[in-house]
């Protein structure tokens, strides 16, 4: 599934092309997504202006002249691409936002876990967003948030650090990166890991997040940007997918166990 960086990279892509674009016409050619596209989604979209593009999470928002929204979430294998108009179609392109440029924005998605949601202005707060956690790069998150959060919580860190609801963007890839570069080994009790190490973890989150965005996200599976090109931050995995390799720290075999059901690696050797 793609993950913040994944999603932050569509949306940079997007935005040069979407920006003060109007959408003349909606098509949707196949409504079952993960949630059903509303019927109305077309007249809420015709002949408005986008006038924003942000991210929440996974989610990306769309934000119209009017104040209205529409909130997109690619699901497992979704993908966004903004191609000319005569492009021709592959099965799984389902819904088409054609432009006044003469480009369309293509939402493509095999498994259909997809999401093209109305947002309607008079809602201050998508229900869908309500309970996340806050940005890694925002003031809110830091060590100290993390070592509060996680005062008495038996959970592997692994796994208080993936919760959504406690930060968002750390999903399984970039844990495990994390962790690593702080030290901290991912099937310790949250609540037993300490103050230092906290701050250690949420610098690590931080800029291993940034790293990946800068790299426009990891390569495993589905997921490429909004041009269509693939990321390249799997290069510079330290531990994800590495089992049985050398550490290229320490030289210790890398390890991996199944946190949550979600398969973690780690170094032995440098995370305590």
């Amino acid at each position: 599934m793609p993950e913040l960086p994944e999603v932050e990279t569509v949306k940079r892509g997007l935005s040069p092309h979407l920006l003060n674009r109007r959408i003349t016409g909606v098509t949707v050619r196949n409504p079952r997504l993960r949630w059903p596209i509303a019927p109305t989604l077309p007249a809420h979209l015709h002949n408005r202006t986008v006038r924003a593009l942000d991210r929440r999470g996974k989610y990306l928002i769309v934000t119209l002249d009017n104040g209205h929204r529409v909130l997109l979430h690619l699901g497992m294998s979704g993908r966004i691409l903004v191609v000319p108009a005569n492009t021709p179609l592959r099965k799984h392109d389902h819904v088409d936002w054609q432009l006044d440029s003469g480009e369309v924005m293509r939402f493509y998605d095999p498994r259909r876990f997809g999401a093209m949601l109305e947002w309607p202005a008079d809602d201050a707060l998508h229900p869908l967003l309500a309970h996340l956690g806050p940005e890694p790069f925002s003031e809110a998150f830091d060590g100290d948030y993390l070592f509060k959060a996680s005062r008495a919580r038996a959970l592997a860190v692994k796994s208080f650090i993936m919760d959504g609801q406690i930060v968002v963007g750390a999903g399984n890839i970039y844990a495990s990166e994390s962790l690593f570069r702080a030290g901290v080994r991912p099937t310790r009790a949250a609540g037993k890991v300490t103050r230092a190490e906290y701050a250690r973890l949420a610098s690590a989150i931080r800029t291993v997040l940034a790293e990946a965005i800068a790299q426009g996200g990891t390569t495993l599976r589905d997921f490429a940007g909004a041009d269509g090109q693939s990321g390249y931050f799997q290069q510079d995995l330290y531990v994800y997918g590495r089992e049985h390799q050398p550490c290229r720290h320490c030289g210790a075999t890398i390890a991996k166990k199944v946190i949550g059901q979600r398969a973690s690696f780690y170094c032995p050797g440098c995370q305590k």
